[in-house]
């Protein structure tokens, strides 16, 4: 069964309170998504921590429930 983007936000935005999130469906049938997480967690991470942060996040889903999920994390900008 796949995972509406709703229910995967809402995963994400648990694990990441203060993140900006924005998820798209790439295929439109909620087995495939592309995750854009802004967040201070992953401040002094590489990405492939801030990866793997995302995927704890997940609970085990991937792979089942969701399918594919491209990742793009980054840290918040600084104010300037």
């Amino acid at each position: 069964m796949p995972m509406p983007a709703d229910a995967l936000h809402a995963c994400l935005a648990e694990a990441f309170p203060d993140a900006e999130i924005v998820i798209d469906d790439l295929a439109g049938d909620g087995d495939h998504y592309r995750a854009r997480i802004v967040s201070t967690a992953f401040i002094g991470l590489n990405r492939v921590k801030q990866h793997q942060l995302v995927y704890a996040a997940l609970k085990g889903r991937m792979g089942g429930e969701l399918h594919a999920l491209a990742l793009e994390t980054s840290v918040p900008a600084s104010g300037g």
